[in-house]
């Protein structure tokens, strides 16, 4: 029996589901196309949806790319451009585990958002000539194909021309690098400065003593050789070795009390040196490194490669724009007709009536299209006709109470006057 069914769904098909291999499928499912339908058609309706599921497949995995370069580029870590870095971080070194999530995540939302733009645009009037109403109507989706095609060709397009916005990039990041360590060197010198001047002042102050130290010292020895009068250790010599141990002791005495300052200022001074040389090193090279963005890679890429950038532009956005263009220019096939027949054989089913109407207009034939809902309608007139029996059966029973009223009025008229009133509403 499943022999002879097979066989049969052969004949009525004309084709065999086995001969139609996953990744085919596959391709028609990326193309939004009905697989129980495209494997009743012809092998032309066949190719024209898997090519157009390639393409829509293909721009996913550009996308992915693009965005774990983007990623990257953005988020990932900042080095002067060509830089080798021998050691890195544990989240440095595992980076890469966060572009690849990023670039999945967005491969998969630009590939939905292409399938359904392809999916959800029509065939137009059926011919392969793109008219200006079919290219009106289909204006949203370029609009928005154009936008995704520069999105995913721009990450592209630095990833690229890598080497060469490398050498660029170090270039500009040199120039501003220098730039920043002179603003660094005039900020510390001028601390610097003030520090020298203080040293400078105490170390005048010294000199002073050590050189009328000195002075005595050679008066004495002058003296005591007899190159300034009487030769010996008199009076005169007695006198100026005094003044010249008077001196040495001025001079202890100074540098024992501005020992602790000269030392500090030292100290500070070292310290602001190894400052500017920890913010030329360290936080001017951070700066630097900054300046790899996303942006700069873009501008560098604008700057060296214009034109193999709107050539690689270019492609992508045609690849992106493609399918858009192709399914305005496709023909209708046997495909098509299927599932329209299907899509009225459904609206037939659930009560759903297409009426065609023709008209001679101002400007023309004007063709309308009028759609009946049966179950509405049967539901409106079965409510329409409750509600008009339903009044029928009042008025038929405000009628007999009135009758009622009357005849019991007729017989029992005591019973409805009173003296003094002329009805009773009772």
């Amino acid at each position: 029996m499943e022999l002879n069914k097979e066989k049969k769904e052969k004949v009525n098909n004309n084709y065999d589901d086995r001969s139609t291999s996953w990744v085919t499928k596959f391709l028609w499912w990326c193309a939004g196309g009905d697989r129980h339908f495209l494997l009743k058609s012809p092998k032309q309706d066949r190719v024209k949806y898997a090519g157009i599921g390639g393409i829509v497949l293909a721009t996913g995995f550009l996308a992915g790319a693009a965005g774990a370069v983007a990623f990257d580029t953005m988020f990932g870590p900042k080095i002067l451009a060509g830089e080798h870095v021998e050691k890195l971080s544990i989240w440095e070194e595992n980076f890469w585990i966060f572009n690849g999530i990023f670039g999945i995540i967005w491969g998969l939302i630009i590939f939905n958002l292409d399938r359904f733009i392809v999916s959800s645009t029509g065939k137009g009037d059926g011919t392969d000539a793109i008219t200006w109403k079919e290219f009106g109507q289909a204006i949203p989706r370029i609009i928005i194909a154009l936008i995704l095609g520069f999105t995913i060709s721009k990450p592209l397009e630095i990833k690229m021309l890598k080497s060469e916005i490398d050498v660029e990039l170090h270039k500009k990041q040199e120039s501003k690098l220098a730039s920043f360590d002179s603003l660094t060197d005039a900020k510390f010198k001028s601390q610097i400065v003030i520090i020298d001047k203080d040293l400078d002042k105490l170390e005048s102050e010294r000199n002073v003593l050590v050189e009328r130290q000195k002075q005595a010292e050679k008066e004495y020895l002058d003296q005591m050789q007899g190159r300034a009068g009487q030769q010996g250790f008199g009076p005169r010599a007695k006198q100026l070795l005094e003044l010249t141990k008077e001196w040495s002791n001025k001079i202890i005495e100074f540098d024992k009390k501005n020992e602790y300052q000269i030392n500090s200022l030292k100290s500070n001074r070292e310290k602001k040196l190894k400052e500017a040389d920890f913010e030329k090193n360290n936080i001017n090279k951070e700066k630097v490194k900054k300046l790899d963005g996303l942006l700069a890679r873009l501008s560098i890429s604008h700057e060296i490669g214009f034109e193999l950038g709107w050539a690689i532009t270019l492609i992508l956005l045609s690849i992106e724009m493609g399918p858009i263009i192709f399914k305005m220019m496709l023909t209708k096939g046997p495909y098509d007709y299927m599932v329209e027949n299907q899509n009225h054989k459904t609206n037939v089913e659930n009560g759903i009536f297409k009426e065609d109407y023709i008209y001679e207009g101002i400007n023309g034939v004007i063709h309308m299209e009028k759609y009946k809902h049966l179950e509405v309608e049967s539901a409106k007139f079965e409510k329409e006709k409750k509600i008009e029996e339903q009044n029928k059966i009042t008025e038929l029973l405000v009628k007999k109470w009135g009758e009622r009223k009357y005849k019991d009025a007729d017989e029992n008229p005591d019973k409805y006057l009173k003296p003094g009133n002329e009805s009773n509403t009772n």
